[in-house]
């Protein structure tokens, strides 16, 4: 698919359902296929392998495949893949507000204040609740 935008072209990147959750979760350390798949909870491994492969062939993930026994394949994010998790995490923080301001329909949005986190501690994707009060 061509896309004539910046815009456009960055969503058809992360777009689907678990391609935004795979970064997450590679953006706090390489990890194996089997640690990716625990962590992103729901997913197949038939959708992991093929998201994977579409996010390798975007250049945002890496494959090592490391010369041992047993065999040992790590995926990590490229720095291309950084700069998209960086995005992510500002889309992150406009969710949470969204979330705050529609849960407290007297609130304006300036008064709202959330606090987002680089790493959600290796629980798969951010979570909505994690919005707070103040910082």
């Amino acid at each position: 698919m061509s896309h004539q935008c910046g815009v456009g072209a960055a969503i058809g990147v992360a777009e689907g359902k678990w391609k935004a959750w795979v970064i997450w979760v590679l953006a706090e350390r390489p990890r194996r296929f089997g640690e990716t798949r625990r962590l992103v909870s729901g997913i197949s491994e038939k959708v992991l392998t093929q998201q994977l492969r579409e996010l390798e062939a975007d250049g945002i993930v890496h494959r090592e495949v490391y010369d041992e026994l047993p065999l040992r394949v790590e995926y990590s994010l490229t720095p291309k893949g950084r700069r998209l998790h960086e995005l992510l995490e500002l889309l992150d923080a406009w969710g949470l507000d969204h979330l705050a301001e529609r849960s407290s329909p007297g609130t304006a949005p300036e008064a709202v204040s959330v606090s987002v986190s680089v790493s959600d501690g290796g629980g798969g994707a951010p979570r909505p609740d994690s919005a707070s009060a103040g910082r």
